[in-house]
């Protein structure tokens, strides 16, 4: 359809992220919504895991692509650590076993240390899956392969994708609509804003944000390793923000590197062979010797709450109603507990016509609302306690982890909270 013109669905969902068409798929799977009556709007929508001419992931936002021939897609830049709870959601509606299993790769162990202190000693905790009866802590996945692959879900159980941007937002009786750039209209009973950090829908709405910027970038790379890293995820905690790197399947590690702004930029100018070893140095030569096999790029951390999740026959999911600190690579998990939390709502509606209720939507706001933000108070939390050089504070983050290091029942706990058990 193009042009002016006006059509009816149930549900509009603005963002065809991985928040966005995981949500349209638990509408559709689980009868909510007939198929064709949830419409998906995105300026561009992703086509599949996209290379470049040397066989390396496009580094970008989602748009249409497909693969170099003759050359497989690298890994892209962005990648997921996904809880169990996450992956229990990717199954139920159906995206987990569509996904290519060298593009996932589950950890075993968690190392976690402050600068001041030792890998395997002072200042430093290990979480291990034997220890909680669990086969992982945890999923590394692929960003762009995991975004692709839940479009492709969504639009074979009924989902609508409208190539288009959002212009306006519109109510009227018993019905919301969204205007187009291109001058169609869309009315349904329900408009979900699933449309990331800048959201366009929020915007629209008139909803407000609070929070803070970090003054930090995040540096990702991926990177090989002199030592193997043992399905093991290694995070250590620098004065200038926490150095992770995540296990991938072909036996390199993902690297996200927080730090000041002006420090990032000193490291981006740096040549592979000298950031190579700037970054083993961070490391703690806890690998040995690192080398950077992909384009480094950097993106700018915030903290950001929506002042509300929804209004009438409207809501927000993910992050456009709330962004972390990455240091726990929570982000993601937050935004699908979001969608399964929504989908139950709308899902124990009578009628269908009451999706849109304000008193439906205040049931998911309230769930949904307190849990981010003491998610993202605790992440502030830690991400300040860790930056502070004062030597008490480094002397309160060795004590503080050793303890609970020496706490197995703690320990446990904590593991089986991460992974949303």
């Amino acid at each position: 359809m193009s042009g002016a013109g006006s059509r009816e669905f149930d549900v509009i969902i603005v963002g065809a992220g991985i928040i966005g068409t995981v949500m349209a798929s638990l509408l559709l799977k689980r009868g909510t919504c007939a198929p064709g009556r949830v419409a998906l709007v995105a300026d561009r929508f992703i086509e599949g895991p996209a290379a470049d001419a040397d066989g390396r992931a496009v580094d970008g936002r989602p748009a249409v692509s497909r693969p170099a021939v003759g050359r497989p897609a690298d890994w892209d830049l962005r990648v997921y650590a996904l809880s169990r709870a996450s992956e229990r959601l990717l199954q139920q509606c159906g995206i987990w076993d569509s996904l290519p299993r060298e593009r996932l790769n589950a950890y075993q162990r968690m190392h976690v240390w402050d600068a001041n202190g030792s890998v395997h000693g002072t200042g430093s905790l290990q979480f291990d899956c034997a220890d909680i009866g669990e086969p992982n802590l945890g999923v590394i996945a692929d960003g762009r392969v995991l975004q692709w692959q839940a479009l492709q879900t969504a639009r074979e159980l009924g989902a609508v994708p409208l190539e288009a941007r959002l212009a306006a937002i519109m109510r009227g009786v018993g019905a919301i609509s969204a205007v187009l750039g291109d001058g169609r209209q869309l009315r349904a009973k329900l408009i979900i804003g699933a449309d990331g950090t800048g959201s366009k829908t929020r915007q629209l709405l008139d909803i407000g944000t609070a929070g803070h910027v970090y003054h930090q970038d995040a540096l990702v790379a991926h990177i090989r390793t002199e030592k193997p890293h043992e399905e093991t995820a290694w995070q250590r905690f620098l004065p200038g923000g926490p150095l992770a790197l995540l296990p991938l399947s072909d036996g390199r590690s993902s690297l996200v590197w927080s730090n000041s702004r002006a420090e990032a930029a000193r490291l981006l100018a740096l040549g592979p062979e000298e950031f190579g070893a700037a970054l083993t140095a961070g490391s703690d030569a806890v690998l040995g010797q690192c080398s950077i096999t992909s384009k480094l790029t950097a993106f700018p951390l915030q903290l950001q709450y929506a002042d509300a999740y929804v209004q009438p026959r409207a809501v927000l999911l993910g992050d456009a109603a709330h962004v972390v600190h990455p240091l726990a690579g929570q982000g993601l998990n937050l935004g699908l507990k979001d969608c399964a939390a929504l989908a139950q709502v709308l899902g124990e509606c009578a009628d269908l016509r009451s999706i849109g209720d304000l008193n439906v939507l205040r049931r998911y706001e309230r769930w949904r609302r307190s849990e981010n933000f003491l998610a993202g108070a605790a992440l502030d939390g830690l991400e300040r306690l860790f930056a502070a050089s004062h030597p008490l504070s480094s002397a309160a983050r060795s004590f503080g982890l050793g303890a609970v290091q020496r706490m197995p029942v703690v320990t446990r706990q904590l593991a089986r909270r991460a992974l949303g058990l």
